[in-house]
């Protein structure tokens, strides 16, 4: 056993055994470095990443290469789910030296934590133009020996670099209807009108776009948005991406169609889509939408649900193929003779139904089940026999490994998701699922000044701080929960943990955010980045909860900062609306008001109130935000001096200081909710 033995990263748990070894990010490890005069072999990862888990294997198991290793070498193994900060730096050192990154990321760094050599996965031989890992080790080390001066002027001159990105966020203002039609504009350039979703292979979910496009259609009506977002979402539903069996997304499509996916399903992106859907639902009625929804918040909640009430982070790509070999997609996939063993008489309606074939549309003859659009007519209650009969014969199959750690932000995105389509679909043990999410983070994540722990595994608190993404996912979490629980203490905390975020994570000259807490560890340099990647940005994701909070509260320094956040959409959505999705979606609940929704009845049971609770719920006016309660209720400012009106329940809706009549007619509310 090495020094990760005492981790709580399931990632840093699977290297406890090598014989590298190995250190966990600490500063004794680069004291380490300087007093024994040896660079550092810097190894990020994740625990469902599959080349992790190869190169693990090759090189890291490997009693020779392990020995080298530790002659040379001090070796630092990060989670990057556990330290985003580490990976965010590192990653852009990465990307600007060599154009592209990935994971697992492999990097040298002198003893000050300064990059000079970078790379991802190095085979354990050489191979397709690449160097063996034992090669580069080799060279670094010659060079670390008989070049330091070479090393350093490397070393300095990447450290230079990257200060001098640092993003200009002086005096912008948020974006207007312009920037907004041009985003979509752009976006229209970029989709693809026979497969859904944008760009090519790899394709990855755009979640945070399409939060985008529903909103952008509420508010202005555009069709074409609302098509992109449907025919994209069919797509993926119908997609081999798409678990047909027991609900949940892959990570992504290896190919443009949707078919065959990278399995590993992580917790971000079923927490976004379950969100997209649900969203989709309420604009449309689609069927396909509301299926879609409750079977990926059902796969969210029987899947990743941990014994203490939060969301594991993911299920791995990789599990046992029968065969004692762990192989890529083997959960997931069949062949015609497994349905034949599975199904026997029903076996050909299976595999026309899941557009399974004798070739496979995977490997070795395999096929991962998708709905061909050219499916035909099935018996409804078949398919359902169907469907059940395969899940349980998948069940006997080894399952993939599962990712216990609790990450603050996705289980935030998780909780928003949850008590939303719950609250659509009449799910209260979804909104459950939900408080017993959010009651974790409060006992196990939050210390007694609020400060957000980033990582817990079995009720155990992580030792890393929070980051930007982690204070502005939980308080949207917990907003969206006080607005379907009417529990007024869930917008207490969620201004405790935005008050961070003004405090400890803006700039008070510019309003620009960074990733990191001012009083964070300092790394080479303060990470900053307003795009989105697999989630929303922290920038991003910061302006939205800062800017529902103010529409909830009325409070001016909380609708300033996210104003002046969303500046930088002005400059990027029209640049790059692929990649700042979630900030156009902030921007256009900024447009829209947001408007701000008071339920006000006798008591939370009332039949009546809760008729225009979830009416105002299923409003689609981009960001609107819902109090509810009785009229001598302090819960939530937006309940103050509401009263019934004629003794019957009523709604009051403003938006930018002006309110309609209160109306005490669900029809009468939804029209005023629903912006097309």
């Amino acid at each position: 056993m090495n020094r990760l033995a005492h981790e709580t990263s399931p990632y840093l748990l699977q290297h406890a055994d090598n014989p590298v070894d190995w250190w966990p990010w600490s500063a004794e490890a680069f004291d380490e470095a300087r007093t024994t005069d040896k660079p550092v072999l810097l190894s990020v990862g994740y625990s469902s990443c599959h080349w992790c888990h190869v190169m693990a294997h090759e090189s890291f198991e490997d009693q020779v290469t392990a020995d080298y290793l530790n002659e040379h070498f001090v070796s630092v193994k990060v989670d990057r789910e556990e330290r985003p900060d580490v990976d965010a730096v590192y990653m852009e050192a990465v990307q600007a030296a060599t154009g592209q990154g990935g994971w697992p990321m492999t990097v040298f760094l002198t003893p000050d934590g300064e990059p000079f050599y970078f790379g991802t996965y190095f085979p354990p031989a050489p191979r397709h133009g690449m160097p063996s890992f034992r090669q580069v080790l080799e060279g670094v080390r010659q060079a670390w020996t008989e070049r330091r001066d070479e090393v350093a002027e490397v070393a300095g001159k990447i450290v230079r670099d990257l200060a001098q990105r640092e993003i200009s966020h002086q005096g912008a203002e948020p974006p207007g209807e312009p920037e907004l039609a041009q985003a979509l504009l752009g976006l229209t350039r970029e989709y693809d009108p026979q497969r859904g979703g944008f760009g090519g292979a790899p394709k990855f979910p755009p979640s945070m776009v399409l939060e985008f496009l529903l909103r952008h259609h509420a508010r202005t009506g555009a069709e074409g948005a609302l098509q992109m977002a449907q025919d994209t979402c069919e797509r993926m539903a119908r997609g081999g991406i798409y678990d047909q069996l027991g609900g949940g997304f892959a990570r992504y499509s290896v190919d443009r169609d949707w078919v065959v996916p990278h399995f590993e399903k992580m917790l971000y992106d079923n927490a976004l889509l379950c969100r997209v859907y649900a969203h989709l639902w309420r604009a449309t009625r689609s069927d396909l939408a509301r299926r879609v929804a409750l079977e990926t918040a059902d796969f969210l909640v029987r899947e990743l649900r941990t014994q203490e009430g939060g969301f594991a982070s993911a299920l791995d790509a990789d599990s046992d193929d029968g065969s004692g070999r762990h192989v890529e997609g083997a959960y997931y996939v069949w062949t015609p003779e497994q349905l034949r063993e599975a199904l026997r008489d029903d076996a050909e309606l299976a595999a026309q139904h899941f557009g399974v074939t004798e070739e496979g549309t995977f490997e070795h003859g395999q096929s991962v089940l998708q709905l061909p659009l050219n499916e035909g007519v099935f018996d409804a209650e078949k398919v359902a026999s169907v469907k059940e009969r395969l899940l349980a014969e998948r069940a006997r199959r080894p399952a993939p490994g599962r990712d216990d750690k609790v990450v603050a932000a996705w289980n935030g995105l998780a909780i928003a998701a949850l008590a939303e389509t719950g609250a659509y679909f009449g799910r209260p043990d979804l909104v459950e699922a939900a408080l017993g999410a959010a009651d974790l983070l409060v006992r196990v994540h939050l210390d007694e000044h609020a400060r957000l722990a980033r990582t817990s595994k079995d009720g155990r608190v992580g030792p890393n701080a929070g980051v930007l993404e982690d204070y502005a996912d939980v308080a949207e979490g917990f907003l969206a929960l006080a607005s379907v629980t009417g529990e007024g203490v869930w917008l207490d905390f969620a201004g405790l943990l935005l008050d961070h975020v003004l405090a400890r994570f803006t700039d008070p000259a510019s309003g620009a955010l960074y990733d990191t807490a001012s009083d964070a560890e300092q790394l080479i340099r303060r990470p900053q980045d307003p795009t989105d990647n697999a989630t929303p940005s922290g920038w991003s994701a910061a302006a939205g909860a800062l800017l529902g909070y103010a529409a909830h509260t009325g409070s001016e320094p909380h609708r300033t900062a996210a104003e002046r956040a969303l500046g930088v959409v002005k400059t990027l959505g029209p640049r790059v609306p692929r990649f700042i999705g979630w900030g156009l979606a902030a921007a256009e609940a900024l447009l829209d008001g947001p408007r701000e929704v008071a339920v006000v009845g006798p008591s939370p049971t009332d039949e009546r109130t809760t008729s225009l609770h979830r009416t105002a719920l299923l409003g689609t006016a981009p960001g609107a935000v819902v109090a509810a309660g009785t009229p001598d209720s302090d819960e939530f400012p937006l309940l103050a001096d509401r009263p019934l009106v004629g003794g019957e329940p009523a709604a009051y809706v403003c938006r930018n200081f002006t309110c309609d009549a209160p109306t005490t007619d669900p029809e009468r509310l939804a029209a005023a909710l629903n912006t097309r």
